[in-house]
């Protein structure tokens, strides 16, 4: 009944140097928390964006972006970035996992990298794909006995940071099961060289890809991206293919709108699903000129729809309810994001 909990720490503003993966246990539901334990130090490279997934075995792993070999600065876009160059190095190099035989008091000294099969946006970045850039904010999910973790490729960095992204997933046939964490084998989903990308029409961004598993076996995708509205893919084959991309709609066909913000989907114990939104976007953000930027804006107040699945000719879907608001705080510049959901004797955000 522990309930772990991961992230990363950082002396100053998000991407500086120090930035770290730490831990940090309760075992009262949230009410008191253990002192936090550095995954990685802070004295070494960037740490960042960790995402944990527990084995059967009991087995804590626990995924993140590691800076391994030390780059301090990498090509960016001019006129965002004025000489050309980079210095936030928190968001490329290794992908990587650590892991934990004791529910998260301590772990393994050494890390393991977990090699990313090249794409297409990998080779188009000023390195031609021997340096990656990616991130990862999507929860690990397990199905039909395999282990899959999401990663989100960027193709550059200028105008609003990230100026291009796509998701694709790491999956693993025995993760597991498998003991000694150099036999873990890995795949990059989907096949052929393009991952998950806006709906046709869109913009270059479709980023931090939240994924569940349906009743009958597909998975569901939702994302966010530059357009004023998430968008959305199903997969009826584990993940190797992906239905084309379209824009989130309530049940009655209604578009949602969303900014650029983290948008999750979450599946509960009593087979229906939340997803967590802000209700907020459209056409100011699609038509903006600098709609790369100012979509990360006006992330208050949190929203959640309710999911049942519905039968299709492809497959089982989700309908969503109208929204509701979950979450708010009386200063509207004052953005949240980044939520997760634990049910144990209730709903924890």
């Amino acid at each position: 009944r522990d309930l772990p909990a991961l992230g990363h720490d950082q002396p100053g503003a998000e991407g500086v140097g120090g930035q770290h993966v730490i831990s940090v246990r309760s075992t009262d539901r949230g009410k008191t928390w253990e002192k936090p334990v550095d995954v990685e130090p802070a004295s070494g490279p960037e740490a960042s964006y960790a995402v944990p997934l527990v084995a059967p075995s009991g087995r804590v792993y626990v995924f993140y972006n590691h800076n391994t070999d030390n780059i301090r600065e990498v090509v960016g876009d001019r006129p965002a970035y004025r000489d050309g160059i980079v210095r936030r190095v928190d968001s490329l190099g290794h992908f990587v996992f650590k892991y934990s035989d004791d529910n998260g008091r301590t772990w393994s000294a050494r890390r393991y990298d977990i090699a990313q099969r090249e794409f297409e946006i990998d080779r188009r970045n000023p390195y031609g794909g021997k340096l990656k850039f990616f991130w990862n904010v999507g929860k690990p999910f397990t199905l039909r006995g395999a282990a899959y973790v999401p990663l989100h490729k960027v193709g550059g960095f200028g105008e609003g940071f990230f100026t291009s992204s796509e998701g694709v997933l790491l999956r693993s046939s025995n993760l597991l099961t498998e003991r000694d964490p150099e036999r873990i084998s890995w795949e990059t989903l989907p096949e052929g060289e393009r991952g998950i990308r806006a709906p046709a029409g869109g913009g270059p961004v479709a980023e931090e890809q939240s994924f569940a598993v349906l009743s009958d076996g597909s998975l569901f995708c939702v994302f966010r991206t530059i357009d004023g509205h998430p968008a959305f893919t199903y997969s009826r084959d584990g993940g190797r293919s992906w239905e084309p991309s379209q824009y989130m709609r309530y049940d009655d066909g209604r578009l949602m709108k969303h900014p650029r913000a983290a948008n999750f989907v979450w599946k509960c114990s009593n087979g229906r699903y939340l997803y967590w939104f802000h209700n907020h976007g459209g056409r100011f953000i699609r038509e903006h000129p600098r709609r790369r930027t100012i979509a990360y804006d006006d992330r208050n107040p949190a929203w959640l729809c309710g999911g049942v699945e519905a039968d299709s000719p492809s497959g089982k879907v989700i309908r969503w309810s109208q929204p509701e608001i979950l979450l708010y705080d009386d200063d509207p510049t004052l953005r949240m994001s980044y939520p997760d959901l634990v049910e144990d004797g209730g709903y924890f955000v």
